[in-house]
């Protein structure tokens, strides 16, 4: 509400400057296309502009062409881009120019020709002299001032202008009338005064005898002139002229001083043709052939047209004084108006100004009282705040201690773990060394050797941390080459990146002997591990991880920089600043014990020395671990490595591989129609893929994949018959996976058993709102596993059996998403059906669905294949036919799409149980 008055006093300005400038607008454009600049067409733009002040809302263009063809239809096409309102146009050639004319018209812009002509009836109107009558009248004048007997000399415009055709054509009928007057010479001037001079030159060398010269302009007349005058032989020659130009050296001063003895007024009109052309653009009623009247100009009269033209210049002058003092007048005007309007803003402004002015008075009190209020207000908040900091600061103290109950219960647990791992661990390394073990056994056992050595990695890391957080994890100082160290412990992950197919580089600034250095090997070696566990978790294929080392100088102390980066999913800048913490876990697609990268920080902290963490999600993430290069204490010598670290550093491999290795999946090559039923195995962890794989391979086709992204494309591509799906993976969660697994046509069908580790009810909920239609709990059993996967086809199975048609399938309990797909499949085959060429791959594409996963999702449905389905509904329409209509059995067969009627018949027998001659035949005999 603040600021709505600046809106208002913008807008009032807005008008009055609009109001302002409105009157100076044009309403019409008009372009003038003039084929030369001669006296002639000077005269006939200042005639159009005079006129044109008579009509203060047009504003008029004109533009010459220079008697070049090519330049005036560029000038036509550039106000046809305009979008003008009226063109009008003097063409130069009336075939060259026509084509850009007709153009103009059929873009609905009116066209008016002037003086001339073209080869088209495509104009809205002429005006201009009728140049047959002028010529006619030339030749009448001729005859008379020869008595009838001479020799003529014709001097032509540009023979492919009209004028020059008309004024010659209406020249030679009126010296038809005569055998006496001959033509002995004909030449085209071009309308051009030097070139009458060049031909008129010739001419005169040619012929010794000419009485007269009659030229199709003043112009070229007077060039005959003064040729004839240079030769001496002016004053034995008649000299005639057409346009009566009044003016300085033009043709009715030519005929005042002896020079022409005649010459023929051609109208310009300019006034008579801006007249039309407003007429046509106001919609007024007009002639579209508008003609000029003309006249001889002698020695008669000149001086009387003289006399007039000198009176029209001045009268013309005095109407453009007036016009220019108008527009003087008026751009006073419109300063005064706008100086007006400005001082009413102003005024304005300062009614506005004073309003406000008031109000902020007015405001400004009322706000001091509120403040004060708020004042006490925020001094009992404050106090409030006091107890609320005081009861967090006990509530901290309490949950750190609960945190370290926590931990000490944790460590306890895992003392009481060790043993029995322990147990395990041996009897099971000694049954893979027997050589009698089949090949499912030893995959199982392999299993658990894997997973056991994962556990003690664990237990390892609780124990270790419990320790750092009592004080009692201690630095075993020993002097060794870290770069050395770092190839080595980087080895066995060189294997799993080949496996992941990532890039996987170890580097180091400066020579190998310089990075020899005083800390404790073991964890130091930890680090490394714990870093490119997490590294290779969260990186996928193709993907880019680095290990860089260097040295700096800090507080005059060597320090060993280490880099590890990767470019996998990254996290957000609030996570990253959480990493360290123990226990702390993203969301369900960040999984992990969340005692690794807590223990690196403990580790390097024992080191004296800092590590930070850079990541961007979408973009990788990046851990940088600086430390002296030499630690203070006793330094002992190097010993073998013990075998729990041996297995502490397998379990730390096997884990990164294991919880994200993304291999390829295994597939299938299949048509759809395969005898076993396909099952699709989604978990992220390839132990628990390899056992399902092991438990399911003797009874199901079984398909994998490494999350739910990769999940969705294979079930999309095989379209399987059961999918178990575990809920916590990287990239795509579970249930996720399962809600758009449900939101697609090619998927939505095929039951869904989550897997978890959880048994809370609210994960359930969830999983069951996204669409999942059973749950298993980790670790599961074998037997109840294979059980709830039978029942769940065997449901689906049920459901098809309820009916042999798909009007019965759409009655039973399918969800929205397949009750649409039979219905949209069912009506493409009713409405297609007829088509003998109709195929499973046309009805597929019409679905957005391939071969394979039309036939998988129709069977699973239907309990029938799309051609059972087209042939059923084929059969059921020649049935219909057979029994209500006269056709022949031949007709039916090609109306439903059957391709012969042997194989029709063949067809119906079999669904039906009697061929359609015995229908027919039968129902005739109860007719």
């Amino acid at each position: 509400m603040r600021h709505r008055w600046h809106k208002y006093l913008l807008f009032f300005f807005l008008v009055c400057l609009l109001m302002a400038c409105n009157r100076g607008r044009s309403k019409y454009i008009i372009g003038v296309s003039q084929c030369s600049n001669d006296e002639w067409r000077v005269q006939m733009n200042k005639e159009i502009l005079r006129e044109a002040l008579f009509y203060p809302e047009v504003e008029v263009k004109i533009r010459q062409a220079q008697d070049d063809n090519a330049r005036q239809i560029n000038d036509i096409k550039e106000f046809i881009r305009q979008r003008v309102n009226l063109i009008i146009v003097a063409p130069n050639e009336a075939g060259a120019i026509a084509p850009v004319l007709e153009e103009a018209y059929e873009a609905g812009i009116p066209v008016v020709l002037v003086d001339r002509r073209i080869h088209s009836d495509k104009y809205t109107a002429y005006v201009g002299a009728d140049n047959y009558e002028v010529g006619k009248k030339v030749g009448e004048y001729i005859v008379n001032a020869l008595h009838g007997k001479g020799k003529v000399v014709e001097i032509t415009g540009l023979k492919a202008s009209t004028p020059a055709i008309e004024r010659h054509r209406g020249m030679m009928d009126a010296l038809k009338k005569t055998s006496d007057i001959k033509i002995v010479a004909s030449a085209d001037a071009g309308w051009f005064q030097d070139k009458a001079r060049m031909v008129v030159d010739t001419i005169l060398k040619n012929h010794d005898q000419i009485d007269l010269i009659v030229a199709q302009n003043d112009r070229m007349a007077m060039g005959a002139y003064q040729e004839a005058r240079r030769q001496k032989r002016e004053k034995d020659i008649l000299f005639i002229g057409i346009d009566a130009v009044a003016g300085k050296g033009y043709g009715v001063e030519s005929v005042a001083k002896g020079e022409l003895n005649a010459t023929f007024i051609y109208p310009t009109g300019g006034d008579k043709v801006m007249q039309v052309a407003m007429a046509i653009l106001k919609g007024q009623k007009y002639e579209r052939e508008n003609y000029l009247s003309t006249a001889a100009v002698d020695k008669g009269n000149a001086r009387i047209m003289q006399l007039q033209t000198e009176h029209i210049f001045a009268l013309d002058h005095k109407i453009e004084l007036l016009h220019n003092r108008l527009d003087d007048y008026f751009l006073r005007y419109s300063a005064q108006k706008m100086f007006l309007y400005a001082c009413v803003v102003i005024l304005v402004l300062v009614g506005f100004l004073m309003f406000f002015l008031v109000r902020a008075f007015w405001v400004k009190n009322r706000m001091n009282t509120e403040l004060s209020t708020q004042k006490k207000q925020l001094e009992q908040q404050r106090d409030q705040l006091q107890e609320q900091r005081d009861q967090l600061i006990e509530l901290s103290r309490q949950l750190e201690d609960a945190t370290h109950a926590k931990l000490a219960f944790f460590t306890s647990v895992s003392h009481d773990f060790r043993t029995p791992l322990t147990l395990i661990a041996d009897p099971v390394n000694q049954l893979l060394e027997e050589k009698q073990l089949g090949d499912r056994e030893r995959k199982m056992l392999e299993i658990v050797q894997r997973n056991v050595s994962i556990l003690l990695r664990l237990i390892t890391q609780i124990l270790d941390f419990q320790k750092y957080e009592h004080g009692k994890l201690h630095l075993r100082l020993s002097e060794f080459n870290i770069l050395t160290g770092v190839r080595e412990w980087t080895e066995a992950f060189h294997v799993l990146a080949s496996r992941k197919h990532i890039h996987f580089t170890v580097s180091a600034e400066g020579d190998a002997a310089d990075y020899v250095m005083i800390a404790d090997v073991e964890k130091m070696e930890r680090i490394i591990y714990n870093l490119l566990s997490n590294a290779f978790k969260f990186t996928p294929e193709k993907g880019e991880i680095k290990v860089e080392l260097s040295q700096i100088e800090k507080k005059q102390l060597g320090f060993l920089r280490l880099k590890v980066s990767d470019t996998g999913i990254g996290m957000s800048e609030d996570h990253a600043r959480h990493v360290f913490e123990r226990f702390y876990q993203i969301d369900m697609q960040h999984t992990g014990s969340g005692l690794g990268l807590a223990l690196v920080e403990a580790f390097v902290h024992l080191h004296h020395g800092n590590v930070i963490v850079d990541s961007t999600e979408g973009k990788g993430t990046c851990f940088l671990v600086e430390l002296p290069m030499k630690q203070e204490g006793e330094v002992e010598e190097i010993i073998e490595k013990n075998e729990s670290l041996k297995n502490l550093q397998e379990g730390a491999v096997l884990d990164a591989g294991l919880e994200t290795l993304h291999q390829l999946p295994k597939t299938i090559e299949t048509d759809g129609t395969a005898e076993k039923e396909i099952v699709l195995v989604i978990d992220d962890n390839q132990d628990v893929r390899e056992y399902t794989e092991m438990l399911l391979r003797d009874r199901y086709t079984v398909i994998e994949a490494v999350n739910g992204q990769d999940g969705i494309r294979q079930a999309m591509k095989y379209v399987p018959d059961v999918i178990i799906c575990d809920i916590m993976m990287p990239v795509m969660d579970g249930i996720e996976c399962c809600r758009r697994l449900k939101n697609e046509i090619q998927t939505s069908h095929i039951p869904i058993l989550m897997l978890t580790a959880y048994t809370m009810d609210e994960q359930r909920i969830q999983g069951y709102d996204s669409g999942a239609d059973a749950y298993l709990t980790k670790p599961f059993n074998a037997k109840v596993l294979l059980t709830r996967i039978r029942n769940l086809i065997d449901n689906r199975k049920r459901l098809k059996s309820l009916g042999d048609s798909i009007a019965t399938i759409q009655k039973q309990s399918l969800s929205d998403m397949d009750k649409g797909f039979v219905e949209k499949l069912k009506g493409l085959i009713d409405e297609k059906m007829g088509d003998s060429n109709l195929s499973v791959e046309f009805l597929g594409t019409e679905l957005g669905l391939g071969r394979v996963q039309l036939y998988r999702k129709a069977k699973a449905l239907t309990g029938y294949s799309p051609n059972e389905l087209l042939r059923i509904a084929r059969l059921k329409k020649a049935a219909s036919l057979l029994a209500s209509t006269e056709k022949t059995v031949a007709e039916i067969t090609y109306e439903v799409g059957f391709s012969s009627p042997s194989y029709f018949t063949r067809c119906y027998k079999e669904y039906f149980g009697e061929s359609p001659t015995d229908f027919l035949k039968r129902r005739n005999g109860k007719g």
